[in-house]
């Protein structure tokens, strides 16, 4: 078990979600689940919280009601080897939901991801200035991060 775990809250579809991101990524589960009782908030035999870890990474999800919701102060970045796989996490997460600048979307739950190539960190951090600058004004101008206009840019 890790000793910090990311909690989220949702109105009801805490197990939704947990089965939602399971699938989207390979390496992942879905652990324990606590169902409320008698003394609820719930209804008795909802889910009260689900675990599941997704690339080894164990979160916890609570049906908390509608009292919270999320905000893009908070967000899971996911880095990405590949133009494919980009696009696949990209078409998976923002189903039903809503897509955003540089990378960022909200899943149909509301909670926010960044779909990164891991490319675009280094060419970002690139020694030449100009360079740096060329691919960031190019990120700028995406939605979903294209990787092959990422080395347009850098190469000028």
């Amino acid at each position: 078990m890790q000793k910090i775990r990311p909690f989220l809250w949702y109105d009801t579809q805490a197990e939704e979600a947990a089965k939602l991101y399971t699938s989207v990524f390979k390496n992942s589960k879905i652990g324990k689940t606590v169902r409320y009782g008698d003394a609820g908030p719930g209804p008795k035999g909802s889910v009260m919280t689900i675990e599941f870890e997704i690339e080894g990474l164990e979160f916890v999800a609570l049906n908390g009601g509608p009292h919270f919701k999320f905000t893009e102060a908070i967000s899971l970045v996911v880095d990405c080897k590949s133009q494919a796989e980009v696009d696949e996490l990209w078409d998976k997460l923002s189903a039903g939901g809503s897509t955003s600048q540089c990378g960022w979307l909200k899943d149909r739950f509301g909670l926010s991801w960044q779909i990164t190539p891991t490319v675009l960190i280094e060419l970002l951090n690139h020694p030449d200035p100009k360079t740096s600058k060329r691919v960031m004004e190019a990120m700028l101008q995406m939605t979903k991060i294209d990787i092959a206009k990422l080395k347009e840019a850098a190469a000028g």
